[in-house]
């Protein structure tokens, strides 16, 4: 199993902005790519369908469609990601319990402090492990992207 995430800095940029616009609730969205490599090829921005400032639903229409398009472009869906509004980029007790793949990687983006903070995770049963975030071939590991 990989662990790192490789995003390109288009899809870093579409995903912070998109939690962003989300304020004051929680916004939330789905990656699709190669599951062998962790590549992330396309961002889906979903909306929120429990329109919260403290938990996520990714609404399910918008999952639907999303898987519906990666499977025809031949990609998987890989992974979720979703805002903090007021906590640190970590999952909550909520976020692990709701975990539905073992195979994804959960994306947390803190909007906490003045620049965003974005960290990915492997959660299996329970079990939370951070995974290196790698931007435009850059590791985000201690780094602010700007």
């Amino acid at each position: 199993m990989f662990r790192m995430l490789l995003l390109r800095s288009e899809i870093y940029e579409e995903i912070v902005a998109h939690c962003i616009r989300g304020l004051p609730a929680e916004a939330c969205g789905l990656l699709s790519g190669d599951p062998d490599t962790a590549t992330v090829q396309r961002c889906y921005l979903t909306r929120n369908a429990a329109a919260s400032a403290r938990l996520y639903t990714v609404d399910p229409l918008d999952h639907l469609r999303a898987d519906r398009d990666a499977e025809s472009r031949g990609e998987q869906i890989i992974g979720v990601f979703h805002s903090h509004t007021h906590t640190d980029a970590y999952p909550s007790p909520t976020d692990v319990e709701q975990a539905p793949d073992p195979s994804w990687h959960y994306v947390v983006v803190s909007l906490r402090d003045i620049y965003p903070s974005l960290r990915s995770y492997r959660i299996i049963q329970g079990v939370i492990s951070e995974e290196e975030v790698v931007i435009d071939g850059h590791s985000m590991i201690g780094r602010i992207w700007s």
